[in-house]
């Protein structure tokens, strides 16, 4: 397996204008919604010499969930669901990171909804790493993971008349990250 370049050490920000953190499930058992979080913070910060010492970082902020359906979204951010009130902000820290081939990595860490925490494992395809027009290097990742939304306190749901129920309990999580190395970090 192919070491990370030296040249990727130090921090990467997301760059939330290019970066969507979303999800989606099954709505009355037969159509998807979909769904992303518009406020998004996350940090990765890299050691090629050992990998497993890199970090990543994200906030994500409950009270910008976007699903395309304002009335949906307000539920959402209700007790039923997140309780953005009471719990504004989703957060997930790495625990350790595997490089599992040449671009893929796995990363371990401890993922919090609505004051729940739970170890989960994020696999990530490294897309590669290119200087943007602004001078600025920027790495892309993507990457999902399916996770039972009710390990995580959000158990709202309705039976439906067919045996069924209005929303899955699965939800895939989707990640599309584009990361900028930070000016104290270039070489």
């Amino acid at each position: 397996m192919p070491d990370i370049d030296p040249s990727y050490a130090g921090e990467w920000r997301f760059d939330p204008a290019h970066t969507r953190l979303g999800f989606s499930t099954r709505h009355a058992m037969v159509t998807k919604v979909r769904g992303s979080f518009n406020d998004v913070e996350g940090v990765i910060r890299v050691n090629p010499e050992d990998p497993t010492d890199s970090t990543v970082k994200v906030t994500i902020q409950v009270a910008s969930i976007d699903t395309r359906n304002a009335q949906r979204d307000e539920h959402l951010r209700t007790n039923d669901f997140f309780d953005a009130p009471h719990y504004p902000e989703i957060t997930f820290e790495s625990t350790r990171i595997d490089q599992v081939e040449e671009s893929s990595f796995i990363v371990n860490g401890e993922l919090t909804i609505r004051g729940v925490t739970r170890e989960i494992a994020v696999p990530l395809e490294f897309i590669g790493v290119e200087r943007d027009p602004m001078g600025n290097l920027r790495a892309g990742f993507e990457g999902s993971r399916r996770i039972d939304r009710k390990d995580f306190g959000l158990n709202w749901n309705v039976a439906l008349d067919s045996g069924g129920v209005l929303v899955s309990d699965r939800i895939l999580l989707e990640f599309e990250i584009s990361a900028v190395k930070t000016e104290a970090s270039q070489n």
